[in-house]
């Protein structure tokens, strides 16, 4: 019907995860590592939400013209 929980549970965990590490770095004094640990969740983040929109494209496509 509509985006699965699931995908919605795993970005925010991601989040979660990514702000504890960010903070332990930052704690550390490790800013660049805290700055390049963040850089690559966004962009992980990004490429999961860029193949759900894909997914809804699709969905779109098919509906408007009438394919299976």
């Amino acid at each position: 019907m509509g985006i699965d929980v699931d995908v919605i549970f795993r970005i925010a965990g991601i989040g979660i995860v990514v702000a504890f590490l960010v903070t332990v770095l930052e704690q550390m004094g490790k800013k660049e590592y805290a700055q390049w640990v963040t850089l690559l969740g966004f962009i992980y983040i990004l490429f999961m939400v860029a193949s759900i929109v894909q997914d809804l494209f699709q969905k779109i496509k098919s509906v408007f013209l009438f394919q299976g």
